[in-house]
């Protein structure tokens, strides 16, 4: 058992150092790490909150597929639902019906996430974090809102494991509910929520901070900087020298990938750069950004026209500031689009204008990189040679 119990451990330390378990046991919440490259897709790590809420003890958790929780009253659809987010190695989260080591059921908010590795897009491990839920704790569903993670009960499942290739399906069956009844369903309420998100955004922040003693540097989101085309030293430090807080997107690469992004924009966020390059913007967003907003950008965009709006945006640690944004498109010497930078500034922090208004302020920084890009663009001196 100890051979196991090391072996699981292994998962964690080899990956965020040795100190990475005793960093993790001071977290508060309940939550839980799995890994989907070893058999069966174990969990490999189970917090004491998670034990508390439960009713296991963590010894007992470790190594075992995260299913136990389900029981026969967990809802079908919701189980697909995580599992094709399993699959699809994308964040999930809704509220669903377990069932504790007594056998009785109580409604969670399952927060699940993906850790992936910052440099190849990699999945490491899956992040769940689990926040029970108190009745009556909304009152209305909120349309169009996706399952999430939970798992199934020892006794609802067989003890056949299905051989398969890949493991990261293993999270997840369907269960059998003939003849038996769910309590009434739950809402998260809007502070279950930021509750979850604050958890999960506090281990991200731990796992990463511990990845890097190991040179595996991990992200809550797939930043893939392969295929994203590297800037010319000249490029880098022309914008360099531009302090207002930016990014510059590609608009032709899929799903509009960050290619450069300032000391100040980093700063302001709490983001490595890193964690960010080849991301997308989204990254930013969280439950309280305005979807009419986002639209609006992306209308903008698509007309390649210049936009300012006012948008609630989140940092790495899970706290939110209004962010006062600009996005502007940057076309090089022959007058097609470039790039597009966004120009981020918080409007609740002290800032020195030296007399101008915010907007004149974001504009300066436009025409920074206007001109850096135009005059570079037409030396061919965009990207590295190498490119």
């Amino acid at each position: 058992m100890e051979g196991e119990e090391r072996r699981l451990a292994a998962s964690l330390t080899a990956r965020y150092s040795e100190w990475v378990l005793e960093e993790l046991d001071e977290l508060r919440g309940s939550f839980l790490l799995t890994d989907p490259a070893m058999p069966g897709h174990p969990i490999v790590y189970a917090s004491r909150g998670l034990a508390a809420l439960t009713g296991y003890p963590r010894r007992e958790l470790l190594g075992r597929n995260a299913r136990l929780f389900q029981g026969a009253a967990t809802d079908r659809a919701a189980v697909s639902g995580v599992r094709e987010a399993v699959r699809a190695q994308r964040a999930h989260q809704v509220a669903i019906l377990n069932y504790r080591r007594d056998g009785s059921p109580h409604w969670v908010l399952l927060h699940l996430a993906p850790v992936f590795h910052a440099a190849d897009g990699r999945v490491l491990h899956f992040l769940a974090v689990q926040v029970p839920i108190a009745p009556a704790s909304s009152p209305r569903r909120h349309p169009g809102r996706p399952p999430a993670f939970a798992a199934c009960r020892e006794e609802a499942r067989g003890e056949e494991e299905l051989p398969c290739a890949s493991h990261v399906g293993e999270v997840f069956v369907d269960i059998d509910k003939r003849g038996l009844e769910a309590e009434e369903p739950r809402i998260a309420s809007g502070c279950d929520k930021e509750m979850a998100l604050s958890t999960a955004n506090s281990i991200f922040s731990t796992l990463n901070r511990y990845s890097k003693l190991t040179g595996l540097v991990v992200c809550e989101r797939r930043c893939d900087s392969v295929g994203i085309p590297a800037l010319s030293s000249s490029l880098n430090l022309s914008l360099g020298r531009i302090k207002q807080s930016f990014v510059l997107t590609d608009r032709h690469l899929p799903d509009m990938p960050i290619v450069y992004a300032s000391d100040a924009f980093l700063s302001l966020t709490g983001y490595s750069r890193e964690e960010i390059l080849g991301c997308n913007c989204r990254f930013l967003n969280g439950p309280g950004t305005s979807a009419e907003v986002l639209e609006e950008i992306n209308r903008h965009i698509c007309r390649e026209e210049a936009c300012t709006v006012h948008l609630l945006n989140y940092r790495k640690d899970g706290s939110t500031f209004r962010d006062l944004l600009h996005v502007s498109p940057i076309r090089n010497s022959s007058g097609k689009v470039a790039f597009h930078v966004w120009v981020h500034l918080d409007e609740s922090a002290k800032h020195d204008f030296s007399g101008l208004t915010p907007e004149v302020w974001q504009l300066g920084a436009v025409g920074a990189v206007r001109v850096a890009v135009r005059s570079l663009s037409a030396s061919g001196s965009l990207l590295r040679p190498s490119q």
